[in-house]
């Protein structure tokens, strides 16, 4: 039986400035998939969604939904929608661990992880929740634990 294809993403290129965020992507996203994308701040999650959805125009290549091409329709007009839920944050790791995550992602030392998340917590008047699972959060403190990783 073959797999029928939802979305398919073709060549895509976005930047922002001088800063190239997506380089010639392509996706194929299939009836029945579930697909997560998952990385470190800045490497373009948010901007593959937003193309998707059509609150971004990539620069160069063309989004595709079951087979047409929608990459100059506006947003209405698109039957894709994205939703976030819980703040993004990863309900099995503590506080400290959500926020060393990227940065574990991106290969930082442990000592630049252990200052960089102390100063975080600092920032975002959650010193002392490091061991705190997300779940026991209040909803405040977790929307901002889950935007603490682009501060």
């Amino acid at each position: 039986m073959e797999k029928h294809k939802i979305i398919e993403l073709k060549g895509i290129c976005k930047s922002y400035g001088s800063e190239k965020v997506l380089n010639d992507i392509s996706l194929d996203i299939y009836d029945n998939e579930f697909v997560t994308m998952l990385g470190p701040s800045g490497y373009g999650k948010t901007t593959t969604l937003r193309i998707i959805a059509g609150f971004e125009h990539p620069d160069k290549g063309s989004v595709y939904f079951d087979g047409k091409d929608i990459t100059a329709l506006p947003p209405y007009q698109r039957h894709v929608n994205t939703v976030f839920q819980k703040y993004a944050l990863f309900p099995h790791l503590n506080v400290y661990e959500n926020i060393a995550f990227g940065l574990r992602v991106a290969k930082r030392p442990e000592e630049e992880i252990r200052e960089q998340v102390k100063e975080m917590l600092r920032l975002v008047n959650l010193s002392g929740f490091e061991k705190r699972h997300v779940t026991t959060l209040s909803g405040g403190q977790q929307q901002v634990l889950g935007i603490s990783d682009i501060i």
